[in-house]
């Protein structure tokens, strides 16, 4: 399926954003619609595929397998998020969807070649880079010596600041793109502990659970952050 800049929700977050229309155009010219189902599988570990994609609705989770086979989510992928190897195969990582997910995927060659004749392209996406480096960092250090609601709490407020439309405020409610096992997994914790730290943030007065996975945000200076 062709591209559709002017109807995409994301047209004023993604990285394509710094283009005038007709440049956005002309790149669309080059990318195609991808839709994922809950859990399938956008780039394998060791594919020879050069590609990458901006998510423009659903959730991504990055991971790796250890040798045992244990998966371990390295980072999450929101939407405006892009996600791609455009200079070398994954050789590492899996990009999975967790939910069901419609993508613009592009060609490594071909995004290269955009990058060499819209170098505002390429310095957005260095900024994108830099911001996923930090969320990283971010994850790592919540996965070290924060307390079990630390670890929450700090996940929380990420994945509100991700669902947001604003660069200065978190979105007051969100859906949670994992399950609480994958939450748990990614944290360190047990589904339990998770389960015990958003029922005590619930009644502190911080958040409100919203059936299966929303939350909403209702004071976050209550939440306990490291």
């Amino acid at each position: 399926m062709s591209l559709a800049c002017a109807t995409c929700p994301v047209r004023d977050r993604a990285a394509c954003a710094v283009l005038s229309e007709d440049e956005r155009d002309e790149l669309a010219k080059a990318g195609r619609i991808r839709t994922l189902e809950a859990g399938e599988t956008l780039f394998a570990a060791g594919t020879d595929e050069l590609a990458c994609a901006t998510l423009k609705s659903g959730a991504l989770k990055i991971t790796s397998t250890s040798a045992d086979g244990r998966e371990r989510i390295l980072s999450l992928v929101h939407p405006s998020g892009f996600v791609g190897e455009m200079f070398g195969p994954y050789v590492h990582h899996d990009v999975v969807a967790l939910a069901e997910s419609e993508l613009c995927v592009f060609a490594g060659p071909a995004f290269s070649q955009a990058i060499e004749r819209y170098p505002r392209l390429g310095h957005a996406l260095l900024r994108r880079t830099q911001e996923d480096l930090f969320a990283s960092r971010e994850l790592l250090s919540l996965t070290g010596n924060a307390s079990a609601g630390e670890r929450v709490a700090g996940t929380l407020l990420s994945m509100a600041r991700a669902a947001s439309d604003s660069p200065c405020h978190p979105a007051t409610y969100f859906e949670l793109p994992l399950s609480r096992g994958e939450l748990a997994d990614m944290l360190g914790l047990t589904i339990e502990t998770v389960s015990r730290m958003l029922t005590r943030f619930e009644r502190a007065g911080a958040i409100r659970k919203v059936k299966k996975r929303g939350i909403e945000l209702v004071d976050p200076a209550l939440l306990p952050l490291p």
